[in-house]
């Protein structure tokens, strides 16, 4: 069964952000400092930006990939 665009950036963002949403890494890392704030910001543009790029087949291997290694380790 292949899953959606939604559904491999919701368990992509797991994988990354574990139990924060993107924007709330971005705001705990802002107060952290104020210059990784904005590197993570752009950080999380990009990613939205790549989860638009790719087609559905290529995020769904890139996450069955990722998943993978996570449950090698």
């Amino acid at each position: 069964m292949s899953m959606s665009k939604t559904e491999a950036k919701q368990l992509l963002e797991r994988i990354i952000f574990e139990t924060d949403r993107p924007q709330e890494w971005v705001q705990d890392v802002w107060g952290l400092s104020p210059t990784l704030g904005e590197d993570a910001a752009k950080l999380v543009d990009v990613f939205e930006m790549l989860i638009e790029c790719c087609t559905d087949e290529k995020l769904e291997n890139l996450v069955q990939s990722l998943y993978q290694e996570h449950v090698d380790l």
